[in-house]
């Protein structure tokens, strides 16, 4: 199969070709070269794009990914780290469980007001001293 360029690349993966500059600046893919001033990439930066696709979508830093990859063979994933990451994610589950089913609560509440809820205001309480998981945000391809 023939090298692909950065637009075909971008098509395939739906990895826009500004991320694909980035994670070429991470060593996280390589150019085979150029055609004129697009870089060409090897097929097999699909399946790359793809394995770092599902990192992200794990929690995986691209610091963390770019440590899976062997700068020139297949990857060399850590069982103990996916193992880690597992159990992170098992925790995560479980405080966004607990807090789901406050908020269901607060929502079907007989109180008068939400702050007259004791489940709510636990819940604020909670929040108030860091005890309620906060939403990741959602880091650009790059962060």
């Amino acid at each position: 199969m023939t090298d692909l360029d950065i637009a075909e690349v971008a098509q395939r993966s739906g990895v826009p070709a500004s991320a694909l500059r980035f994670y070429e600046e991470k060593g996280l893919i390589a150019p085979t070269g150029r055609r004129g001033l697009r870089r060409q990439y090897d097929p097999g930066v699909l399946e790359r794009l793809a394995l770092i696709a599902l990192g992200r979508t794990a929690g995986f830093s691209l610091d963390e990914i770019a440590h899976m990859f062997a700068p020139d063979g297949p990857p060399r994933i850590d069982r103990s780290m996916l193992a880690d990451k597992a159990e992170e994610l098992d925790r995560r589950i479980r405080e966004l469980g607990v807090l789901r089913d406050s908020l269901r609560h607060a929502a079907a509440c007989p109180a008068p007001t939400h702050m007259e809820c004791p489940t709510f205001r636990g819940l604020l309480d909670a929040a108030a001293s860091g005890g309620v998981p906060t939403p990741r945000r959602r880091t650009p391809p790059g962060g």
